[in-house]
Order: structure tokens, then C-alpha cells, then sequence
């Protein structure tokens, strides 16, 4: 067989825009020059995958993280910047509950913690009344933020529990104890913080109530309106999503329901 000329020339000088051959190396060269160019486009597809998803994954864990926070109201352990927090704890054993701690921010937001001495408790979020806010910051900012307190009266006076208030703000922190005191802001004070527990004290046991044992509501509401009666629950209205169970639910007896739609016009939306 003999070879063109035109055949000829593109062997020996391949024009323009055309590819050369290469050597056969054997029946399994050309797939294996697919196989290592194949591996080549994998490892190049994958570093493109690792380097284009890792500021996403970044994203989703900063975003869980913040979630995370935001759930758990012990995760920050201070005060914002340009924010203040003030902190009220009581402890005694035997009380009930015997210990509780209830922390406000100046815009309203704060912390309810309150059951046994020796078991672990549940930290709810709560949020007061600007009116209420106002007051707790004004009473402290009257005794200079506790700053070099001496709240007791160092007097000789049965058990009244630990009183401990704490003011945070920008990284300083002033605290005084007392067992009992004469100094009248400081009780005003702590008398406000008080009404707070009995309020978030009060929605424990409803809620467990509404759960578990609903045959109590009646005697529980009662006890309600009797401390609103005596002015003994401050910023009774963080009451108000139990009560509105209770009231509109058939399930729990007629006197538990009118006993919570009186305390509802007395403290919920719209009262006189």
C-alpha cells in the first residue's frame, strides 16, 4: 500500500490547528492517561467545593451559636456595653421557694431563677415594665449603685435569709449582703424585687398546675387575689399567658375559670 503525498506531509509536518499524534505505549496507556487526568479534575473539583463551602459553614455555626445564646438565658454572664444589670438573690432554707435570684437590665429584660437550695434550676426569661425598670435603677443610682454599702442593721434579729444585691455595668460590679436592714431605699428595693419573684413564683406553679395537677388552680388563684389585694405582685401582668389558659380552656374547673378571668381584669390588657 503506498502512502499519499497529502497522508505523507501530515505525518511528518501536521498543518496548522491540528493536533500531533502521540506513541502507542501499550493497549492500557490511553486509559490510563484518562484515569490520572480524570483524578487531576476530581482533586481540582474538590478543593473548589471545600474552599466555596467553608465560609457557609462558618455562617451556619456563627448563626447556631447566636441561637444557641439566645435561648439560654445564662449565656452572657455580663451586661452589654453601655448597659446596666441589677441583681436580686434571697436565700433561706425552708422558704418557698428557698432561693431565688431575679436580674433586670435597664431595658426590662432580665432572668427568674428560684426553687431549692440543693437542685438544679431553671433560669426563665422575664421582662418588666419600663415604669418598674425605672423604679429598681432610680432606688440604686440612690444609694450609689452600692458602691461601699453597709445595707445591715447588725442587729440581733432572727434568720430573715441572705439578701444580696449586685449592680454590673462596663465591667465594674458592686455588691452588699444583709440579713436585715433599716435603711429604707434598700428596702423599698428589695421589696420591689420581691414582688417580682411572688409574680414569677406565681407562674411556676401555675404552669405546673395546668400540667399536672389542675384540681389546684382554685386554691392557687385565690392565693393570687389575695396577694394582688395586699399590693404584694409587681408587674402582675407577666401572669397573663396562664391566666388566659386557664380561662379559656373547658378542661379545668368553672371556679378556676372565673377566678382567672377576675385576676385577667385586673392586671391583663385593656384593665381599668
Amino acid at each position: 500500500m503506498v502512502n499519499s503525498p497529502a497522508a505523507g506531509g501530515a505525518a511528518s509536518a501536521p498543518a496548522s490547528g491540528v493536533l500531533p499524534e502521540f506513541p502507542k505505549q501499550g493497549p492500557q496507556a490511553g486509559p490510563k492517561r484518562l484515569r490520572l487526568a480524570g483524578a487531576a479534575v476530581l482533586l481540582v473539583c474538590t478543593a473548589g467545593v471545600v474552599l466555596c463551602t467553608a465560609p457557609f459553614r462558618g455562617a451556619v455555626a456563627a448563626q447556631a451559636s447566636a441561637a444557641s445564646s439566645a435561648q439560654d438565658p445564662s449565656a452572657s454572664s455580663s451586661p452589654s456595653t453601655g448597659s446596666a444589670r441589677l441583681t436580686y438573690t434571697r436565700t433561706l432554707a425552708g422558704s418557698v421557694p428557698e432561693y431565688f435570684s431575679v436580674s433586670v437590665n435597664t431595658d426590662g429584660s432580665g432572668v427568674y431563677e428560684g426553687g431549692k437550695i440543693k437542685e438544679v434550676r431553671e433560669r426563665r426569661p422575664l421582662r418588666l415594665s419600663p415604669a418598674t425598670t425605672r423604679k429598681l435603677f432610680g432606688l440604686a443610682a440612690e444609694v450609689d449603685d452600692f458602691r461601699s454599702l453597709d445595707a445591715d442593721s447588725h442587729k440581733k434579729v432572727a434568720n430573715l435569709g441572705l439578701k444580696t444585691l449586685t449592680y454590673e455595668s462596663a465591667g465594674e460590679k458592686h455588691q452588699v449582703e444583709f440579713n436585715f436592714t433599716q435603711q429604707k431605699t434598700v428596702r423599698d428595693l428589695m421589696d420591689l424585687f420581691e414582688g417580682v419573684a411572688a409574680v414569677e413564683e406565681a407562674v411556676t406553679q401555675l404552669e405546673y398546675a395546668i400540667k399536672y395537677d389542675p384540681l389546684s388552680l382554685p386554691q392557687q388563684l385565690l392565693d393570687i387575689q389575695i396577694a394582688l389585694n395586699h399590693n404584694e405582685m409587681v408587674d402582675p401582668e407577666l401572669m397573663v399567658p396562664s391566666l388566659e389558659q386557664i380561662s379559656t380552656n373547658g378542661r379545668f374547673l368553672h371556679l378556676a375559670q372565673v377566678r382567672a378571668q377576675d385576676i385577667l381584669s385586673r392586671v391583663g390588657p385593656g384593665r381599668q
